[in-house]
């Protein structure tokens, strides 16, 4: 975790929450514990942040919300990230998918970039390196669809 700021808060990391609307989330794993802690923190940073534990209700939020970028789990009780990842391009290709792995899969990883994830990350990982990948991606969302 980040070292507080002058005032004793986190530095906030994404956008000027009084000009710009916060960056989107969806965090998708189906380790509980681990979505909760983290949808706690990146509350804090000034995130908008949604939650699914697990594939299915994940693409529930999908089609609910309008996301800006979804942190995906590849290994997940239900359904795999990759199946996942290919229904949220689906349904909003300009979604900025970052995957999460902690089984350090190359091969998963090699094929969620080619069928269109921003990018990856490998469990355990910090929060600053968390949040500087999710604004790189958001980033990214802008420039796909001509902002």
């Amino acid at each position: 975790m980040a070292a507080a700021g002058p005032t004793g808060s986190p530095p906030a990391h994404h956008t000027n929450p009084d000009r710009d609307p916060p960056i989107r989330l969806l965090l998708v794993d189906d380790e509980v514990g681990y979505v909760d802690v983290l949808f706690r923190r990146l509350s804090k940073r000034g995130f908008e942040v949604s939650r699914a534990y697990d594939g299915a209700e994940a693409l529930r939020v999908m089609r609910r919300k309008d996301l800006d970028v979804v942190l995906l789990d590849l290994k997940m009780a239900d359904m795999d990230g990759i199946e996942v990842l290919k229904i949220l391009k689906l349904l909003d290709p300009d979604v900025q998918v970052i995957m999460l792995t902690g089984h350090g899969s190359a091969t998963a990883v090699r094929q969620g970039l080619e069928l269109g994830a921003y990018d990856y990350l490998m469990k355990p990982y910090g929060l600053d390196d968390l949040v500087a990948k999710v604004q790189a991606a958001f980033r990214e969302k802008g420039r796909a669809v001509g902002e």
